[in-house]
């Protein structure tokens, strides 16, 4: 019959077995919880690394596109002062040789043509029509009264501008039909057809 050490011997050896099993069981345990946790880490570390390539990528995509499109833009910006200068040059130019058209043999046909329009426009049959030196010789203002049943007299001369000015109703009413204002109204309109004959388009 074993003794009492004997016995007491046993029991501590299998609470020390038990003890190194429960131990290993929990390092086993901590081991594998901590893998899980490096494998979960890496896995963040990655996905958040793709995520700031994906965001590096788009910025530079994005600054590539607002750099290209600021080029476009400043090239574009520099075409159009080109043509803006060509075309104010030759407005500028045509402006100069107005004056000579009153030196055209049909100028007085084009005098009374610039008068009629402009008693026209107003639509009185009382006028005081406003000319250049050039102009107040060559316009017939009573072969226009009579055409318009009107009563049209020749006001002070223009300083400036190649053509007439009317006025009405003690001022109240004007039409400046000058061959420079004409050009002017019309140069909006004009522009795109004269910026094509320059680049040898078709109008």
């Amino acid at each position: 019959m074993k003794s009492e050490e004997e016995d007491i011997e046993l029991l501590a050896r299998a609470i020390m077995v038990e003890a190194r099993e429960e131990a290993d069981q929990l390092h086993a345990e901590a081991k594998e919880k901590a893998e899980a946790i490096r494998r979960r880490a890496q896995e963040q570390a990655e996905s958040e690394r793709k995520a700031i390539l994906e965001r590096a990528k788009q910025d530079a995509d994005r600054l590539r596109s607002q750099s290209s499109a600021t080029s476009q833009l400043k090239s574009r910006s520099a075409q159009l002062d080109k043509r803006e200068k060509i075309l104010n040059d030759v407005f500028d130019e045509v402006r100069k040789q107005l004056a000579s058209i009153t030196k055209r043999p049909d100028y007085g046909e084009i005098a009374s043509m610039l008068a009629r329009e402009a008693l026209t426009q107003l639509k009185v049959s009382e006028a005081e029509v406003r000319a250049d030196e050039s102009t107040q010789k060559t316009l017939k203002l009573d072969e226009l009264s009579k055409e318009l049943n009107g009563k049209f007299s020749s006001g002070k001369k223009l300083e400036e501008g190649t053509g007439v000015a009317v006025s009405a109703a003690d001022g109240k009413l004007y039409y400046d039909n000058t061959l420079e204002t004409r050009l002017s109204r019309l140069q909006s309109v004009l522009r795109s057809s004269v910026y094509k004959v320059l680049m040898g388009e078709k109008a």
